[in-house]
């Protein structure tokens, strides 16, 4: 993957998006975690377990590679995907751009607004056939020292704010392994099934 867009010209770089607290309050950094903490290893993501949080691994049919975990947290769920990025600008600019064009392609519409983490969109994708309206997500999303962090909420927690403070809440005690390994910007960092659930299917909650 290149850094330079096809025309020949340097990619425009943006700031980081991210609260003040995040070194403190997270999403964590792997260096900025507690080490002792009991956190289930996921590779590219450490999940901090909780009573009634459900943990699934979404695998992509082609490659048979895990692509996102999604937490189901009291009749929500929040989709996390952890990003390399640059050491000293930010990716969450354009990708809000690129998640508005893609939704308005499938007939669907994104709000801008501002939440506890910074920029986020609200977006309302239709559901389909028979069901009683449209989808409501919302998309947050956290710059980190060489990696980004994209949550996408459903559920009660997308239109509850008192429900939408506790899945931010599990999303700032998400801990992010960016790793040493070179890595393009963009490109998922690597997930997996963790050590203790190598037998189960990975589709399965762990």
């Amino acid at each position: 993957m290149s850094d330079i867009p096809s025309g020949g010209q340097a990619p425009v770089e943006h700031p980081k998006s991210a609260p003040d607290d995040r070194a403190e309050n997270g999403p964590l950094d792997e260096t900025e975690a507690n080490a002792v903490r009991p956190y289930v290893d996921l590779g590219g993501l450490k999940i901090l377990p909780r009573p009634e949080l459900r943990v699934r691994l979404e695998v992509d049919e082609a490659s048979k590679k895990v692509h996102a975990v999604a937490l189901d947290f009291q009749d929500s769920s929040l989709q996390v995907m952890p990003f390399a990025a640059p050491r000293n600008s930010g990716l969450w600019h354009e990708i809000r751009q690129q998640l508005s064009a893609q939704i308005a392609q499938q007939g669907g519409t994104t709000t801008p607004q501002t939440g506890v983490f910074g920029p986020e969109l609200r977006a309302e994708i239709p559901a389909g056939a028979g069901a009683p309206g449209p989808r409501v997500v919302r998309f947050i999303g956290v710059d980190g020292p060489r990696w980004f962090l994209r949550g996408a909420i459903t559920g009660r927690a997308a239109v509850d704010p008192a429900a939408g403070a506790l899945i931010e809440d599990l999303f700032r005690s998400i801990v992010v392994v960016r790793g040493a390994t070179p890595m393009p910007p963009r490109d998922l960092i690597p997930l997996h099934v963790p050590p203790s659930a190598q037998a189960a299917a990975p589709t399965q909650s762990v």
